[in-house]
């Protein structure tokens, strides 16, 4: 995969550039049109070719330092009983991999956050998300100390604009008080919404000024998978992965920030 060009650099103060990649990947099923959904859903409950797209994402994915899952299964029938997120790791060569497994359907289906790294962070916290119906989660994490850390957050949000703003709410409450932070996920939204707007007024966070459309995959038209930064951390590029692993494309950004916040 070819990045776009690299931003002219901030001489103001040394800063470090790092590579984020985030992706529902619908526990590695393949969806190409609407009507997979419906001919294709007995694939969504059985393993049949997810390892072969998981392989395809996995190399991808050598050129990233930090990458957000949203929908991997932790184990279970549709998946071979396979940790998604392990084997991407493994897969791509990551030292560091943890996850969030939010919902379990029997022996059938998991669903899990999951966040694949080039350093071992210092701290992992695991938050369920407000909702009626439970299985959302934010996994959040910690590279760094003190005024020189970075806080990292997965999240996949509900389809419901209520219960979005409710977990919104709930995701403002972590991220308050962070300087450095990153928000990584599928939020069923757009970054322009009403649900989405506390993000922006009570954290450090900034509206991203273009988001790439991701979703559906085979035609993309809504951008609703974000990677949202801080303001003291400068976005260099964002942009959409032509990669079908899932009916999301992989949402990409190149970003920047003072060197000593982590060592990614």
């Amino acid at each position: 995969m070819t990045c776009p060009p690299a931003a002219s650099s901030n001489r103001a103060r040394p800063r470090r550039t790092l590579n984020l990649l985030s992706c529902n990947i619908l526990a590695g099923g393949s969806v190409k049109r609407y009507r997979d959904y419906v001919t294709g859903s007995w694939k969504q409950v059985l393993p049949h070719g997810k390892r072969e797209n998981l392989d395809g994402l996995a190399r991808l994915l050598g050129d990233f330092d930090l990458v957000a899952l949203q929908e991997a299964d932790a184990g279970s029938l549709r998946s071979g009983f396979l940790n998604q997120t392990q084997y991407l790791a493994e897969a791509a060569h990551f030292p560091f991999w943890t996850h969030q497994p939010n919902r379990r359907v029997s022996k059938l289906a998991t669903s899990s956050n999951g966040l694949l790294a080039r350093e071992e962070p210092r701290e992992v916290l695991d938050y369920p998300l407000p909702g009626r119906i439970p299985g959302r989660g934010a996994l959040w994490v910690r590279f760094g100390d003190g005024t020189d850390e970075l806080i990292v957050v997965v999240a996949h949000l509900s389809l419901g604009a209520q219960a979005r703003a409710r977990q919104v709410a709930f995701l403002a409450e972590l991220l308050d008080g962070h300087e450095h932070a990153v928000l990584m996920g599928d939020l069923n939204t757009s970054a322009q919404s009403r649900e989405l707007a506390p993000l922006f007024k009570l954290t450090s966070l900034a509206a991203p000024e273009q988001a790439p459309a991701t979703f559906p995959a085979w035609q993309p038209k809504r951008a609703i998978d974000h990677i949202l930064v801080s303001r003291s951390i400068s976005v260099e590029a964002r942009w959409a992965l032509p990669h079908q692993v899932s009916d999301h494309l992989p949402i990409a950004a190149r970003i920047s920030m003072p060197a000593g916040t982590t060592q990614t």
